[in-house]
């Protein structure tokens, strides 16, 4: 991959050169120790070129894993930067579930999702309360033992070795399904496991984001998404026609539109997103020349929800 790093987290404000989506805008961006600068459009499709273009859309199928997520105690945030991480490595977040801290629950979203996606990634249940199940579920799922893992035994034995020394609970966060691999946590130590195209990963955000950098740029992935956004004081009935017929003549972009209200006006962001940087520039003039001809103004780079 070209970019490679971990994107940084954001919030859902849209403004020009911050949107989340703003691949190609060229803005540094600081995530921990880790620096991303996006190449220009051009440069970043001569080299990929280079490399050998592949159309696949490779995708990835999510899976929260707590009863506190469905009870509305914890709100997930792992969704997003998950979504977020994988787009950068040029893989779609396709589908996602939420399910409750139960074996058959875990082990029927598994064998569902790992079989229809290329990579399927889970969070939560992995640490050392008796309700930490997430491993012994995907060893049921992929019908292999779970074993401790010399390795993970190893670095918690160390890890722990000032904090009161490796305790049988604490033991419960090297076990893995046999046969799988270490995913780095350079946070807690703990590790996260990888099995075939299998990635289970921690609750807490956090640390899922030092897994998910650990893993950047390692796993196959195509074309990344490249987007752009358009702002506009209006509202998205009156132009709601014209994003469906702006959309349908590129057949290769998506147009999402995000409506917000400041100052006692109604707005929208337009989000095009597509694999190809030409098309995408020729979507987005487009639709600005569409919002022009309507007499409403576009604002390249979007409009913040939030104002100033």
């Amino acid at each position: 991959m070209i970019c490679s790093a971990f994107p940084p987290q954001t919030d859902s404000t849209v403004s020009h050169g911050t949107h989340p989506d703003a691949y190609e805008t060229g803005v540094r961006r600081n995530w921990g120790q880790a620096w991303l600068r996006p190449l220009p459009a051009r440069v970043f499709r001569l080299i990929v070129l280079a490399m050998g273009e592949s159309s696949r859309i490779y995708t990835a199928a999510l899976i929260v894993i707590g009863d506190e997520i469905l009870s509305g105690r914890t709100h997930d945030k792992n969704i997003a930067q998950v979504a977020e991480w994988l787009g950068f490595q040029g893989i779609r977040l396709a589908e996602v579930r939420v399910v409750p801290d139960k074996t058959d629950a875990i082990v029927e979203a598994v064998n569902a999702l790992r079989v229809r996606n290329d990579y399927l990634f889970t969070t939560g249940g992995i640490g050392p309360t008796h309700d930490d199940i997430t491993v012994d579920a995907v060893s049921e799922a992929v019908g292999v033992s779970v074993i401790v893992h010399p390795e993970a035994r190893a670095i918690l034995e160390k890890y722990y070795e000032t904090r009161g020394g490796l305790t049988e609970a604490r033991l419960r966060m090297a076990r893995v399904p046999q046969g799988a691999e270490l995913i780095p946590n350079r946070y807690t130590g703990a590790p996260g496991i990888r099995y075939d195209n299998i990635f289970l990963m921690a609750g807490v955000p956090q640390i899922t984001r030092g897994m998910l950098d650990a893993l950047s740029g390692k796993l196959e992935g195509g074309l990344p998404m490249l987007s752009e956004t358009i702002g506009c004081w209006v509202q998205e009935s009156e132009v709601a026609d014209l994003l469906r017929a702006t959309e349908d003549a590129h057949t290769s972009c998506q147009i999402g539109s995000y409506p917000f209200w400041r100052d006692g006006k109604t707005g929208a962001n337009f989000v095009i997103r597509s694999v190809d940087a030409d098309d995408l520039a020729a979507c987005s003039k487009d639709l600005m020349r569409g919002l022009e001809a309507l007499k409403r103004p576009p604002f390249p780079g979007g409009i913040s929800a939030e104002g100033v």
